[in-house]
């Protein structure tokens, strides 16, 4: 019998019983504001405002005991919404002293603004009336607990991500700084950032220092920043494009201060960046089961540390779809009588989740054979678009991943076969 959407809503709105005080805090920098209802509804108690801080925290526990004391309640649940970071320390401060912490969806918050009061206004208040209505009728989430492994590979990719930014920052402003200065040099070189060019700028900033050297000069300036370095063909080819380079003449000291100092950024992100995935690489090893979804070809380090980042523990996932959903590649479809609207991903989820699963996905087409041999099934015999083909493949990947997880086995490429290649 198959697990629906429904059984899970119900089942959320059961654990709301007669004895539970529902405190709705609407989070901030340095003041979050609590209100708390019963399991009707029925605002309890008068609104609070307290600090980010131990001694803020502190003083919403003691209101909340002195609520639950008031009202003969015995149980505490605390919805909030999941605001960048500043809701962090509180969660985990309530689930210290064994207090139930719930998310509820920011998106939805705003949509049920207008329950309370039927207006469109907005106020700190207000707000967290409406997150506490809204987890009394069962539209919240369990934090889930993250084991350390998995927390230290989650900042570790968000770091690296980063710092990508920066590199690939990095070498545009390079490709930038040689069409204005030297543009000749990709004749030599066909990469700006390769070693060959990057060794070059170092060396030589300006074509005006190149027009007064010897190759063999050249060639000897290679050697000792280089291993395997270009020839005296490459080094004649390279003055002759200095002497009749058309890049500019004016300013050449500034142009080549930028230079320095767009290297050294260059240098430090790559520096950086080799660190960050060795971390990752050590990280992977402590996890029981990334060592067998690694063994699927076409999965890289940096795409399952991306993936079990943002999922966390994937063995706590009940199935795959359960993961698409935190992911946000879930189908959504909205129709209305006999008009019937498009089924689009919902993409109410994990940014980040969706995009290493995609391309996950996609490298697994191009390397993997049973995964190509899926997508290849799906374009030329069911006739289903392309890019459709590889979003039924996330779905296949996220059920592949979660069934590796829950039951500690190994992948079993026979089991991803066609239908009609299994019949046969």
């Amino acid at each position: 019998m198959k697990f629906k959407m429904q059984d899970k809503q119900n089942q959320l709105i059961e654990r709301i019983s007669d004895r539970h005080l529902v405190v709705g805090v609407d989070i901030a920098q340095q003041f979050h504001v609590a209100r708390a209802v019963n399991y009707r509804g029925i605002v309890v108690g008068d609104p609070l405002t307290f600090e980010n801080n131990e001694e803020g925290f502190n003083r919403f526990l003691e209101w909340i005991n002195k609520l639950k004391a008031k009202n003969s309640l015995d149980t505490t649940i605390v919805g909030m919404e999941p605001t960048g970071h500043y809701w962090i320390n509180l969660s985990k401060w309530l689930s210290n002293e064994k207090i139930d912490v719930v998310t509820v969806n920011p998106h939805l918050v705003k949509r049920n603004k207008e329950n309370r009061d039927n207006t469109q206004s907005k106020s700190d208040k207000k707000d967290t009336l409406v997150i506490a209505d809204m987890v009394k009728n069962g539209y919240y989430a369990f934090v889930r607990s993250t084991p350390e492994s998995f927390e230290k590979l989650r900042v570790l990719m968000s770091n690296r991500d980063v710092i990508v930014k920066r590199l690939v920052s990095s070498i545009n402003q390079l490709n930038r700084w040689v069409d204005v200065v030297f543009p000749e040099l990709r004749q030599v070189f066909k990469d700006v950032k390769g070693k060959g060019a990057i060794a070059t700028l170092r060396l030589f900033p300006t074509p005006i220092e190149l027009r007064s050297m010897q190759p063999q000069d050249i060639v000897g300036k290679w050697k000792s920043v280089m291993k395997r370095q270009p020839g005296l063909k490459k080094a004649y080819l390279l003055i002759d494009l200095a002497k009749r380079s058309i890049g500019t003449h004016q300013a050449l000291d500034a142009y080549k201060l930028h230079l320095e100092q767009l290297l050294e950024e260059y240098d430090l992100a790559t520096t950086q960046l080799e660190r960050v995935e060795q971390e990752v690489t050590n990280v992977l090893q402590q996890i029981p089961f990334a060592k067998k979804l690694l063994a699927i070809k076409g999965i890289s380090e940096i795409s399952l540390a991306g993936i079990l980042g943002e999922a966390g523990d994937l063995s706590g996932f009940a199935h795959g779809n359960s993961l698409l959903r935190h992911a946000g590649l879930h189908l959504s479809e909205a129709s209305s009588g006999k008009w019937k609207g498009q089924i689009v991903i919902s993409k109410r989820g994990r940014s980040r989740l969706r995009r290493f699963l995609y391309l996950a996905t996609m490298s697994l087409v191009m390397n993997n054979p049973e995964f190509k041999e899926l997508h290849a099934n799906n374009v030329k015999v069911k006739k289903i678009k392309k890019m459709k083909s590889i979003m039924k493949l996330c779905g296949k990947l996220a059920r592949l991943f979660v069934g590796i997880a829950k039951r500690n086995e190994s992948y079993s490429p026979e089991k991803l076969q066609p239908f009609s290649a299994q019949a046969a």
